[in-house]
């Protein structure tokens, strides 16, 4: 029998172990959850900040390059930020004379012309490839591609091809579109080749100028003889939309998509205006007046602006995606008829033809300023400023992403 000293003695044994063990204890699970517990009770663990939520991924064409920024589908233009494929071409301005027959070649920094291309039957547009290697003078009346070479700027063999009013390419290259406007048709082509894949038949007249939706699953087409427009599936190459724009005798001309990728907006002639469209409901367009003759639509280079020429008074509009109005108009010293055209690779240039005065004009796009009027060949139409930023080219004059 174990006397009271010896008890108490061992009892304190007893205890001195068991404090023992939970100290190891303590000490293996240091930043242990239960431990953690008590630290975020007494507020001396920082709760975790919760994880940033990932960038909803567009959806886009099979093939396409993925959009950079689904708030901005110009996002790849900015200044100066030259493709490797084109960072070595000489800047130049391609002229096609429709009336001439001829390509007039201007050096930008001069405002010189340094050469004339003889091409086939009424040329009416320049178009960069989609992959951005060669540029397609559209001889609509002598039914032929003539291929220019960017970086040599020698005219290669004409390529035969019906209709070649003005040429697009869908997002992910695998086609050319041929706007075949007289034989209303909209022919899709092998992009190199130009071979004939598919046809598919317009009862719209005209069929002229085009851009593609953000996700380059659909594009707008103008129908300028007819005054309607389409809605196309690129992936099926099927038209799946129609509608008469809503004013007598319109004449619509250039498709231009906004930054956001929620409206086009569609340059009518005769409407004297922008037609502002939801592309996805294809709704009734709005018309936003600009000026006499609105023809093209040129978007600035840090996706703020949009240049508008005025074909029919001289003057270019100025319209301003944020605040969704214009906000100024310049005019062109001695008048013009300004046409089509484009920004140069800096964004400090509006290039314009002047369709009806056989001259060109480069304008300054801080100041609105004419820097030069340039003769040229007779009937002056859809000049190229090349090359330009972006990734590739879906046709026209030059719609790079």
């Amino acid at each position: 029998m174990l006397t009271p000293h010896k008890k108490h003695r061992n009892l304190t044994k007893r205890a001195l172990t068991a404090v023992a063990v939970l100290a190891a204890l303590a000490l293996a699970g240091c930043g242990t959850e239960s431990e953690e517990g008590e630290n975020r009770a007494l507020g001396a663990v920082k709760p975790a900040k919760p994880a940033k939520p990932e960038k909803p991924v567009v959806k886009g064409l099979p093939g396409m390059p993925p959009v950079l920024d689904k708030t901005d589908v110009y996002a790849a233009d900015r200044p100066n930020k030259l493709s490797p494929v084109v960072k070595d071409f000489p800047s130049r301005v391609y002229v096609p004379n429709t009336e001439s027959d001829t390509v007039t070649v201007i050096d930008p920094k001069t405002y010189e012309v340094i050469e004339t291309i003889p091409v086939g039957v009424q040329p009416q547009h320049v178009v960069p490839s989609w992959d951005m290697k060669t540029l397609w003078v559209n001889n609509n009346r002598g039914h032929t591609l003539t291929p220019i070479d960017p970086k040599t700027g020698k005219a290669g063999k004409e390529v035969e091809v019906h209709d070649p009013y003005n040429l697009y390419f869908t997002p992910n290259g695998k086609y050319a579109v041929v706007m075949a406007s007289l034989d209303r048709e909209l022919v899709f082509r092998d992009p190199h080749t130009m071979k004939r894949l598919k046809t598919e038949p317009v009862t719209c007249y005209g069929v002229n100028h085009a851009d593609f939706s953000l996700d380059g699953r659909y594009f707008i087409v103008s129908c300028e003889f007819s005054g309607e427009l389409l809605k196309v599936d690129t992936e099926k190459m099927k038209v799946v939309g129609q509608q008469k724009l809503p004013f007598e005798g319109a004449m619509p001309q250039d498709v231009k998509i906004s930054p956001d990728g929620k409206k086009f907006y569609i340059a009518d002639m005769m409407a004297d205006g922008m037609w502002v469209l939801d592309g996805d409901k294809f709704d009734k367009p709005k018309l936003l007046p600009t000026g006499k003759g609105c023809h093209g639509l040129y978007v600035s280079r840090d996706s703020r602006e949009m240049y508008v020429s005025n074909r029919g008074e001289g003057t270019i509009s100025v319209f301003d995606f944020t605040q969704d109005r214009l906000t100024k108009k310049w005019r062109l010293p001695d008048g013009g008829s300004p046409d089509m055209g484009g920004v140069s690779a800096d964004g400090k240039v509006l290039w314009l033809s002047g369709r009806y005065d056989s001259e060109v004009y480069a304008i300054d796009t801080r100041t609105g300023v004419q820097l030069a009027r340039i003769p040229v060949g007779n009937g002056p139409h859809g000049l190229a400023v090349y090359p330009q930023p972006g990734r590739y080219s879906l046709g026209h004059t030059g719609i790079f992403r």
